[in-house]
C-alpha cells in the first residue's frame, strides 16, 4: 500500500466527522490569511519610516504609526490564539474519535477471525500486538498531521506564494522554483529508506515478541540457568535494531542537509533579486523585508511539511502492516446459515484429514462416529488427534478433506456463533480472564444472577473455597490455585449448561478429593447429554459407552471398554500402563487390610 491508499483507507473512518473536518478547514484557511499580515505590516512601517526620516519628522509624527502597529499586530494575535484553538480543539476531537474507531473495528476483526489465524507463522501475539498498537498511533500520527499541523502549513504556503505572485512574478517563480527540487529530495530520501523501514518494523515485532516469550518462559529458563543464552539472542535483535536505526538517521542527516542548503539558496536569490529591482526603482525599500517574510512564509511551512513528510514515511510502514492485519485473505471464522434448534449431538467424521498451518498433519482419514446421548471417549498416547478432533468438532478448525456431519447436516452449514452456545468446552488448562471470580465464573452465562453463580460454583466444588477468601467472589481470579481455577472452568460449565459438552482433562490439576468430587459432579451433568471426554483418569474411560483409540492421527480401534480390553490391542497397553502408574496392585492390597 501507498501513502495515498492509506488516506483512502480512512476516509470511511473520517466520514462520520465531516461537519468537524469542514470547520477545521475553515478555520486553516481564515489562519493562512492572517499569517501573512506580518509582511504587509513590516513593509508598511519600513516605507511609512523611511518617508517620514525623509520629511526630517522625528518620534512625535510616528507616534500614531507605532499605536496603529501595534494594535493591527496584536488583534492579529488575538484572532490567531482563537482560530489555532479551534483548529487544534477541532483537529483533536477527530484525531480522539477516530483512534475509537480504528482500535474498536481491529478488536472487532480480530475476534472474528479464525483460530487458524493466530497459528500461522508471523502472526503471534508480541507480533500482532506491535502491529495494532504502533497501527493505531501511525495513523493517528497521520490524521493529526493532516488535520492539524499539514494542512495548516500547506495553506500557509499556498496564500503566501499566491501574494508573492501577484507582488512580483519574477520573485514568485524564484520561490516556486525551489519546490520541485525539495519535492524531489523528500521522493529520493523516502525511496532509500522504504526497506530500512520495514526491516525496522519486523525487527521491533520480532523483538517484542521474543520479550513476551521471555516473560512465558522465565520458569523454565532460570531451572536451566539460561539467562545469558537468551540474553545474547535478544542483544542480537537488538544491535540489528541498532544498525538498522543509525542507518536511517545518517541517511536523513544527509539529506536535511541538502534540503536545507536549497533552501538557503532560494534565500540569497530573492535577496539578490529583491535588491536589484529596488535599486532599478520599481519596488521600495519596503519590499525587501516583505519578500523575505513571504519566502519564509513559503519555505518554512515547506520545510516542516518535508519534515512530517520523512515522518509519514515511517508512519506508512505500520499503517500499512495494520491494514495488511485488517485484510488478511480468508482469515474470517466461516458461518453458515443454519441455525441450530432442537440438537440430538450425533456428530459422523468420515474420511477426515487435517493439517494444521504449521504444516503439522494431525488426522489422517478418520471416521468415527458420535452417538447423541451418549459419552464417547478418545484414548490414545500425547499428540495422537485427540484434542485436535474437539477443535474440529467446535468449528474452531475447519477439516482440508472429508466430511463432519452434526445430525446428519454439514457442520460447516451451522451458524458458527449458534452452534457453540449449544456447546461446553473444559480444557486441561482453561484461561482465567483478569477480573473478579464472579465476572469469569458468569461468563458461562452472562445473565446469570449471583445465586445462579453460586449455585455452579458449589457444583464444582468452589463454593466453600471462596468464601474463605479475604474478598470472596470478588477477588480477583488470576490469584487463585491452578486447581481453584479449574474448578471456575467447570463452574462455567455448569452454569451455562449446554446439551453437548466436550471435556479435555477436565479434572487435570485437581487433587484427590476433588476429582472424586468434580467426577460426581460431572456424572450427574452427563445424563441425556451428548459428550466427548479425553482423560488419563480410568474412573473416566471406564464409565463411557464408547471409545475411540487413535494412534498417530488414525483411529486403530474402537468400541466399549470391556471389548477393548479385551482385543488385547492398544487400548489395553494404555489401560494397563496407566494401572501402573496409579500402583492399582499395592492400593488394592491396602484397601483389603
Amino acid at each position: 500500500m501507498n501513502l495515498w491508499q492509506i488516506i483512502r483507507r480512512l476516509v470511511p473512518y473520517v466520514r462520520p466527522y465531516r461537519s468537524l473536518v469542514a470547520a477545521t478547514l475553515l478555520l486553516t484557511l481564515i489562519g493562512a490569511i492572517t499569517a501573512q499580515v506580518n509582511p504587509f505590516v513590516l513593509r508598511y512601517t519600513v516605507d511609512s519610516v523611511q518617508r517620514l526620516l525623509a520629511e526630517g519628522k522625528g518620534l512625535r509624527a510616528g507616534m500614531p504609526l507605532l499605536l496603529l502597529i501595534s494594535l493591527i499586530l496584536l488583534t492579529k494575535e488575538l484572532i490567531n490564539i482563537a482560530l489555532e484553538f479551534g483548529q487544534k480543539f477541532f483537529g483533536e476531537e477527530i484525531r480522539i474519535y477516530v483512534s475509537s474507531a480504528l482500535s474498536q473495528d481491529a478488536v472487532r476483526r480480530i475476534l472474528s477471525y479464525r483460530l487458524g489465524f493466530y497459528a500461522e507463522l508471523g502472526n503471534q501475539t508480541g507480533r500482532l500486538q506491535t502491529r495494532l498498537d504502533k497501527g493505531v498511533d501511525s495513523l493517528m500520527k497521520l490524521v493529526q498531521d493532516m488535520f492539524i499541523d499539514i494542512l495548516p502549513l500547506l495553506a500557509n504556503a499556498v496564500v503566501a506564494l499566491g501574494i508573492m505572485f501577484a507582488a512580483s512574478w519574477e520573485l514568485g517563480l524564484v520561490a516556486l522554483a525551489v519546490l520541485p527540487v525539495y519535492f524531489g529530495l523528500s521522493y529520493w530520501q523516502a525511496y532509500r529508506l522504504s526497506a530500512v523501514r520495514r526491516q525496522m518494523r519486523k525487527l521491533r515485532e520480532d523483538k517484542n515478541h521474543g520479550l513476551l516469550n521471555l516473560i512465558d518462559s522465565a520458569v523454565v529458563i532460570k531451572s536451566f540457568v539460561r539467562e545469558d543464552y537468551e540474553e545474547q539472542k535478544q542483544n542480537f535483535l537488538q544491535q540489528q535494531l541498532r544498525r538498522a536505526q543509525l542507518h536511517m538517521r545518517k541517511t536523513n542527516f544527509l539529506f536535511d542537509g541538502l534540503k536545507s542548503f536549497v533552501e538557503q539558496l532560494g534565500v540569497v536569490f530573492i535577496v539578490v533579486l529583491t535588491a536589484y529591482l529596488v535599486l532599478a526603482g520599481r519596488m521600495s525599500l519596503g519590499a525587501i523585508m516583505f519578500h523575505i517574510m513571504l519566502f519564509h512564509n513559503v519555505s518554512a511551512p515547506i520545510r516542516q511539511l518535508h519534515r512530517m513528510y520523512d515522518e509519514l514515511n515511517e508512519v506508512h510502514t505500520y499503517s500499512e502492516a495494520f491494514f495488511e492485519m485488517l485484510d488478511a485473505p480468508d482469515a474470517v471464522e466461516p458461518s453458515g446459515p443454519v441455525l441450530p434448534t432442537h440438537l440430538r449431538g450425533t456428530f459422523e467424521l468420515r474420511h477426515i484429514d487435517f493439517t494444521y498451518p504449521s504444516g503439522t498433519q494431525a488426522l489422517h482419514d478418520v471416521g468415527l462416529t458420535i452417538a447423541a446421548g451418549k459419552t464417547t471417549a478418545l484414548v490414545g498416547l500425547s499428540g495422537a488427534g485427540k484434542s485436535t478432533v474437539i477443535n474440529l468438532l467446535c468449528k474452531l478448525y475447519q477439516p482440508q478433506h472429508g466430511e463432519l456431519l452434526l445430525d446428519g447436516i454439514p457442520l460447516a452449514e451451522y451458524n458458527t456463533h449458534a452452534l457453540r452456545q449449544n456447546i461446553g468446552l473444559v480444557l486441561q488448562k482453561n484461561h482465567i480472564f483478569k477480573g473478579t471470580v464472579e465476572e469469569n465464573i458468569r461468563y458461562g452465562l452472562m445473565e446469570a444472577s449471583r445465586e445462579e453463580v453460586q449455585q455452579a460454583a458449589a457444583k464444582a466444588f468452589l463454593h466453600e473455597q471462596i468464601l474463605q477468601l479475604p474478598e470472596g467472589y470478588e477477588t480477583d481470579a488470576q490469584q487463585l490455585s491452578g486447581g481453584q481455577q479449574q474448578r471456575i472452568a467447570i463452574a462455567r460449565l455448569f452454569l451455562k449448561n449446554p446439551p453437548i459438552i466436550f471435556l479435555d482433562e477436565p479434572t487435570a490439576s485437581l487433587d484427590a478429593v476433588t476429582t472424586e468430587q468434580i467426577k460426581a459432579s460431572i456424572d450427574a451433568l452427563k445424563r441425556g447429554r451428548t459428550v466427548v471426554i479425553i482423560s488419563h483418569s480410568l474412573s473416566q474411560i471406564v464409565d463411557a459407552d464408547f471409545a475411540y483409540v487413535l494412534q498417530q492421527g488414525q483411529v486403530v480401534e474402537s468400541g466399549t471398554h470391556r471389548q477393548l480390553y479385551e482385543h488385547d490391542g492398544a487400548y489395553r497397553r494404555i489401560f494397563d500402563a496407566s494401572a501402573r502408574s496409579l500402583n492399582i496392585e499395592k492400593i488394592a492390597q491396602t484397601m483389603t487390610l
